[in-house]
């Protein structure tokens, strides 16, 4: 088997071949979060879901990742990342089946969960085993440009695949699809992968599960306010239990000998305004990802495979950018520049979604925006991802790059959690007082789009004013 000080000191053909298998498993991993986007309207059909309660397909799946992505990180970096990332795989392939299964709204939110938690575990891992396998940073920066056209090309391949499946095949077969790519790469792990360092340490599993419990919380309490209302004992006592959970976590993380999140790891050079900034780009990116499909399909009529093709466009920009372009911008500008600019394209993108009209056109009020949003996703998602794990230490390595797929995770729940509710409020409101329920509907996209360009405005500003100015 080949290490990690092998790979690097002697076939170089060999990292990129790993570099492969990585980027798979990052394709897989977007891939399950987009590729439901397409299929839900079927799902909700098939299996009873509500309108709000439709947003479970997604967040069940990104609160398990992003509630275990620190436990993820940190047996990535006691047991070694190769270990850690064929132990996830083998859960996401197994919960795929369950998935594709799924007999009821419950059963397939439990089997998200599952493949949520596949994914905490195989993120992290794949994410240091890049970085220790590409240490010159212009070979760090074009491995990372493919890594983020992996992500890109998972969010495609979902987006496309899951319109093709869900018209003529059946929308079971957007996760029956995982099967054979799960097995193939648990065939090529242990030739390809480095092994990986085992380091001493334990794991702290009460640590792990008071973070996934305070973010479950928090997410439910912002879908129950919808029903109960913001002031409700349901929504505050939520909220409340969530506050007391984080506290705990963090009086724990402080005490313990051998924490899940150490204090310490936050006096890392841009490590916390990175994260922050990259939640703020989840929390505005999975939104408009989200309400842009419903609005092709439930507004301009568009059937799942039309969706689908509408989509390409914005996320063949974000290949094409990512692959050819980020690092070498991010290696003449550096990572602030980038980042900051990357958010600004991405506010203007949403602001113009929030005003699409209810009999839009896709050359006019889809197209331009879409691919101004990838632009800035292009340029946003890599420098984020440098400016907060770069600079930590090599045993903090996994914990680092738990801790940004966290915050990209935890902002991609709260966020449509929040806006969901944002854009219920809307549509109910407006159900008053239009006669028609593509009216209410329409008025309730707008105002999502326009609450993520709020979210996405506050990280413009955090990445101009917090994140520190230093070459990749």
């Amino acid at each position: 088997m080949k290490t990690n000080e092998t790979m690097n000191a002697g076939n170089n053909s060999l990292r990129w071949i790993a570099l492969f298998v990585l980027c798979v498993a990052q394709f897989i991993v977007i891939m399950d979060t987009s590729i439901i986007g397409v299929a839900l309207p079927a799902i909700k059909a098939d299996l009873g879901y509500t309108q709000s309660g439709l947003q479970w397909v997604f967040n069940a799946y990104v609160i398990a990742f992003g509630g275990f992505l620190l436990l993820g990180g940190k047996l990535s970096d006691i047991f070694g990342a190769r270990r850690i990332f064929v132990a996830g795989f083998t859960v996401l392939t197994f919960s795929s089946l369950f998935a594709g299964l799924a007999w009821s709204d419950l059963s397939l939110n439990v089997a998200r969960a599952l493949q949520g938690l596949g994914s905490a575990l195989i993120a992290p891992a794949a994410l240091t085993m890049v970085f220790g396998l590409f240490k010159e940073p212009k070979e760090l920066g074009r491995a990372l440009g493919f890594w983020g056209a992996a992500a890109a090309a998972g969010g495609s391949a979902g987006v496309f695949l899951g319109g093709v499946i869900t018209e003529w095949v059946s929308w079971q077969w957007i996760f029956f699809i995982n099967i054979p790519i799960g097995l193939l790469v648990l065939l090529a792990s242990p030739r390809y992968l480095p092994r990986g360092v085992k380091r001493k340490g334990r794991v702290d599993v009460i640590g792990a599960v008071l973070a996934t419990l305070s973010l479950m919380f928090t997410v439910y309490a912002i879908v129950a306010a919808e029903r109960n209302g913001w002031t409700s004992f349901t929504t505050m006592g939520l909220l409340l239990g969530s506050i007391v959970l984080i506290i705990l976590f963090i009086g724990i993380q402080k005490k313990k000998e051998h924490p899940l999140l150490p204090m310490s790891i936050f006096k890392t050079p841009n490590l916390s305004a990175g994260n922050v900034v990259m939640a703020l780009l989840a929390g505005a990116w999975i939104p408009l990802w989200f309400y842009l499909n419903l609005y092709l399909q439930q507004i301009l009529g568009y059937s799942a495979f039309h969706s689908g093709l509408a989509l390409l466009p914005m996320t063949i920009t974000i290949m094409i950018l990512m692959v050819g372009y980020s690092g070498k911008l991010v290696q003449k500008f550096g990572f602030k520049n980038n980042l900051t600019l990357g958010l600004l394209f991405l506010t203007l993108s949403l602001l113009l979604f929030g005003t699409v009209p209810l009999n839009g056109s896709f050359m006019i009020h889809v197209l331009p925006p879409s691919l101004l949003g990838a632009m800035g996703m292009s340029l946003a998602y890599i420098p984020g991802t440098i400016a907060s794990i770069s600079s930590a230490k090599p045993e903090d390595s996994g914990l680092a790059s738990g801790l940004v797929n966290t915050s990209y995770q935890i902002g991609s729940a709260l966020g449509l959690a929040l806006i969901v509710a944002v854009a219920a409020a809307s549509s109910h409101s407006m159900a008053i007082e239009v006669s028609t329920t593509q009216e209410a509907l329409i008025s309730g996209f707008r105002s999502a789009f326009m609450a993520a360009a709020v979210i996405s405005a506050l990280g413009t500003v955090i990445s101009m004013f917090y994140v520190k100015t230093q070459k990749a």
